[in-house]
C-alpha cells in the first residue's frame, strides 16, 4: 500500500473514530447562543451575557431555564449586598436610618425575588400562564423599585459611604432588570406561539 493511500486511510478512521466515542453533543456552545442571542437587547447586555455565560447553576436550555438562572443571579448578588450592608459601621443618625432602610428593602427585594422564582418553577401551559406572567413582572419590577428606593436614601449622604452603597445596589439593581427582561421575553414568546401556529 503506498504512503498516501495509507495516510488517507488514517485520516479516515481518525475521523471515524471521533464520531462514534460516545461523547454527548457539546450543549454548552448551545446555551452560551441562547445566552448571547436572549440578552441582545437586554438593558444591561454585556452584564446579561457575563452573568448567565457563566452561571454554574442547572443547564439552561430553554428560555425558561434562562429567566430563573437570571432571577437567581439577582437573588444571589441581592444576598451579597445584604450581607455587605449588614457590616457596615456607621456613625451618623441619618446614615444609620439609610442603611437600615436599605437593608430592610434589600430584604423585600429577596422575597420578591424569591417568589419569582418559585413561580418560574412552575410556569402553567395552559390559561394561567397570563396570571402567572403578572405576577412575575409585578414582583420583579417591586424588587427593582425596592432597589432604587434603597439607592435614594442616601441621596443626602455624601462621601465613600453614598458610593459603596449605590455600586452594590446598582449592580443588584442591573442584573434583576436583566431578569425582567428576560422574564418579559417568554410572554413574548408565548404570545408568538399563540397567535402563529
Amino acid at each position: 500500500m503506498s504512503l498516501s493511500k495509507t495516510l488517507l486511510l488514517a485520516l479516515f478512521l481518525l475521523y471515524l473514530s471521533h464520531f462514534t466515542t460516545g461523547k454527548k453533543p457539546n450543549t454548552s456552545s448551545s446555551s452560551t447562543d441562547l445566552v448571547r442571542t436572549s440578552c441582545v437587547h437586554a438593558s444591561y447586555p454585556t452584564i446579561c451575557v457575563r452573568t448567565l455565560s457563566s452561571y454554574s447553576g442547572s443547564a439552561i436550555n430553554t428560555p425558561q431555564d434562562l429567566a430563573q438562572a437570571a432571577v437567581k443571579v439577582s437573588l444571589s448578588r441581592a444576598q451579597k449586598a445584604s450581607d455587605f450592608l449588614s457590616e457596615l459601621k456607621v456613625q451618623s443618625k441619618r446614615e444609620k436610618g439609610a442603611l437600615s432602610d436599605c437593608v430592610e428593602q434589600m430584604g423585600d427585594s429577596m422575597d420578591e425575588l424569591s417568589k419569582t422564582l418559585s413561580e418560574l418553577k412552575h410556569l402553567s401551559k395552559g390559561n394561567a400562564f397570563k396570571w402567572q406572567m403578572s405576577n412575575l413582572e409585578t414582583w420583579v419590577s417591586a424588587a427593582l423599585t425596592n432597589e432604587d428606593t434603597c439607592i435614594d436614601g442616601f441621596k443626602e449622604i455624601d462621601g465613600k459611604l453614598r458610593s459603596d452603597v449605590k455600586r452594590k445596589i446598582t449592580n443588584v439593581a442591573r442584573v434583576t432588570s436583566n431578569a425582567l427582561y428576560l422574564i418579559n421575553r417568554l410572554d413574548d414568546s408565548r404570545n408568538k406561539i399563540a397567535t402563529h401556529p
